[in-house]
């Protein structure tokens, strides 16, 4: 047994209302001993990693991830890319597996990956084939509410929400009907239903319904409940929380205290000009998910996958700036959150939001042993969006490594962003 003691890091974990220099032993998989000095009483042979002036964090969780891998074509990710060699040990994967999929998806992903993989299911009987590239296959016919219901229930271990799509392409193509359907899964499985706002199809050339974009966030809100996570409060997209008028959308504090939740959903469509505007209104999110994805990141394309998708060449979504769940951390350090508002989004809030609290999240005593070990770093630095807003920021926040049960992982990802001095 691998005994593994973090020494003299700061340890943040708000579930357990614990932040300040602290050892963290680790036996085999699991945690053995939280506290100041573990150094009398660590077994013999323990392996020491020095963590002063790091931050030792509970395992991290993204949960706007996208990695079924081979299946949804150029968009899915490698889990363990996303996952443990960034730092991160649970991903929850968003739409990639349907209810026709998610078998393979749990042999060929979930079980495969060092990660912790789990998903939130799309409504869709494609699930997200191409980063949803065909845009007809998402159209109400293609939705099966008794099929999804059935897989989600089935699979309770796996799915932890479904999928939908709100937004302004797939109005004007079929108005309100598809996420009808999504909200009806949602209630009849019991789970969250998690919506996507912001342009991701194009409108129709011909035929389609004339689509007032601030009308979209109140339609979909009305038909939703309790729990259920809307996304993207950041997006430069019409369509979402911020109004054409640059205001913030005057029903997301109503939505809030009707109980539903808030997802950053960073992506490449994050824009600081509208982060601005949502945080000054007061309204912070719950969870900080990174929305990578194989049209917004640089990696190799498979061997006959489109070269580009339709918001990649309208948007710019061509990986030019790169990200990563820890650097969505850094960003909301940049726009003045603190580091006690923006850990709980990446750990409790996360564990709470996929109905897994009990078991992540927190570093608990007898807990397995899944912990990020974040490099905290002052100094100054550029940060920059796609729009090309650049905000300054004096303190970067990168992996070092992470455990996930107790096996240690170093951040090898060829994905991960480098830092801009200012």
């Amino acid at each position: 047994m691998t005994n593994i003691l973090l020494k003299g890091g700061r340890v943040i974990d708000p579930a357990c209302q614990r932040d300040g220099i602290m050892d963290v032993l680790v036996s085999g998989t699991r945690i053995a001993a939280i506290g100041p000095d573990l150094s009398a009483s660590m077994p013999a042979g323990t392996e020491v990693t020095d963590c002063g002036g790091r931050l030792v964090l509970p395992g991290l969780i993204d949960t706007h991830a996208h990695v079924y891998q081979g299946v949804t074509g150029r968009f899915g990710l490698n889990a363990d890319m996303c996952g443990v060699h960034s730092g991160v040990t649970t991903l929850v994967d968003q739409g990639g597996p349907s209810s026709i999929t998610l078998p393979g998806f749990r042999d060929y992903v979930a079980a495969a990956a060092k990660s912790r993989v789990v998903a939130f299911m799309s409504c869709y009987l494609v699930g997200g084939l191409e980063g949803h590239y065909y845009p007809e296959l998402y159209r109400p016919e293609c939705l099966d509410v008794d099929a999804a219901v059935k897989a989600a229930r089935s699979n309770r271990d796996l799915v932890k929400g479904l999928k939908a799509h709100a937004e302004i392409g797939g109005f004007a193509r079929w108005g309100v009907d598809v996420m009808r359907q999504a909200a009806r899964m949602g209630r009849e499985a019991e789970l969250p239903v998690y919506i996507h706002f912001g342009q991701l199809w194009p409108k129709p050339k011909e035929g389609g319904l004339a689509v007032d974009p601030d009308s979209i966030f109140n339609q979909v809100v009305e038909m939703l409940k309790p729990g259920d996570v809307l996304a993207h409060p950041f997006s430069r997209h019409p369509g979402g929380f911020v109004e054409l008028d640059g205001r913030l959308h005057p029903l997301v504090k109503e939505a809030i205290a009707r109980g539903l939740k808030i997802d950053v959903g960073h992506g490449s469509h994050f824009s600081y000009r509208t982060a601005r505007i949502v945080l000054d209104y007061g309204v912070i999110p719950d969870t900080l998910g990174a929305d990578m994805h194989g049209y917004n990141t640089t990696v190799p394309a498979p061997p006959g996958t489109p070269d580009s998708h339709p918001d990649e060449e309208d948007h710019m979504f061509k990986g030019r700036i790169r990200f990563s769940l820890v650097s969505a951390m850094t960003s909301m350090l940049a726009l003045g959150l603190t580091i006690e508002q923006v850990v709980p989004m990446v750990t409790v809030n996360a564990a709470r939001m996929i109905g897994m609290e009990e078991t992540l999240g927190s570093l608990r005593v007898g807990g397995e042993a899944d912990v990020s070990v974040l490099d905290d770093q002052r100094g100054r630095w550029t940060l920059r969006d796609n729009e090309g807003t650049e905000v300054t920021t004096d303190r970067l926040l990168t992996p070092a490594f992470c455990l996930r049960a107790g096996e240690r992982f170093d951040p090898t990802a060829s994905i991960l962003p480098t830092a801009q001095a200012a």
